[in-house]
């Protein structure tokens, strides 16, 4: 094991933990001033009974989220820090720093899925530690195979991604492989970090992050089907989403460098 993922273990074992009312309010507040988190659509901060409740916690007053089927929705609370198109097998994590998709999605994604994206699109969302955690479905969709991938738990902050190669193939990652209504493909990649590292996945239970695994577990589905805005689960702690589309199937907005909410339109189909 690493030791970024028994660090990680180590402040999940404190994140999680419920101390006395009085004492986790305490935590909590400092947590909020420390971070600077805008609190105006949850709970109370005394609300949370750990911190990892407050990391992981809901929207307390629900966003709007445009129905229109040909838009596509930030699934998550980030920073854009790339966006674009890929050089045929090649995509960025950060400008200067490239990767290769196969090495992203792994062996397990099938040659005539991975050829679709070949010189298709992709966009990258981090997620700071002060950021609302939960990750929501971008648009109406049918997921087909989750593939988990164990890896270290490197930080994805802007000083990572500038100095760690291939960081996003060397985490710990979630991989969803997606059709929309127009049975276009696309990747939903979820990018473990440093602290926690945990990744939880409402439709599947099974899927054990930050823990002792040494092999790529593949979970394939007939009929599920998720609704745009969906709550698709959390981070217990900051990260990534990488976003891959098929070629030809989305235009999206160019976004690097930009703040966005879960909610806010990224592309047309």
């Amino acid at each position: 094991m690493h030791i970024t993922n028994l660090i990680s273990q180590y402040f999940g074992k404190f994140a999680k933990k419920e101390f006395p009312s009085f004492f986790q309010s305490i935590i909590n507040s400092i947590y909020v001033k420390s971070f600077h988190l805008d609190m105006s659509e949850f709970r109370n901060p005394r609300y949370y009974k750990s911190l990892n409740d407050l990391f992981t916690r809901e929207l307390a007053i629900q966003r709007e989220i445009d129905s229109d089927d040909d838009l596509v929705i930030s699934p998550t609370d980030s920073l854009i820090t790339e966006c674009g198109a890929l050089k045929k097998d090649t995509l960025l994590q950060i400008k200067g720093m490239e990767y290769n998709v196969e090495e992203l999605l792994t062996y397990h994604v099938k040659k005539d899925n991975l050829e679709k994206v070949i010189d298709g699109t992709f966009m990258n969302f981090y997620l700071s530690p002060k950021d609302y955690h939960r990750y929501h479905a971008p648009c109406d969709f049918k997921v087909t195979k989750l593939i988990h991938v164990p890896g270290k738990l490197y930080p994805v902050n802007l000083k990572y991604l500038n100095k760690e190669i291939d960081l996003f193939c060397q985490n710990e990652r979630v991989i969803l492989e997606c059709f929309d209504k127009n049975k276009k493909l696309f990747y939903m990649v979820f990018v473990g970090a440093l602290n926690v590292g945990q990744m939880v996945f409402e439709f599947e239970s099974a899927v054990e992050t930050n823990v002792d695994a040494k092999e790529i577990k593949v979970y394939e589905y007939e009929d599920l089907n998720i609704k745009k805005g969906e709550c698709l689960g959390y981070f217990k702690m900051g990260s990534t989403v990488v976003m891959i589309w098929e070629k030809d199937s989305i235009k999206i907005k160019n976004l690097t460098n930009q703040k966005i909410l879960f909610g806010s339109v990224i592309s047309k189909k």
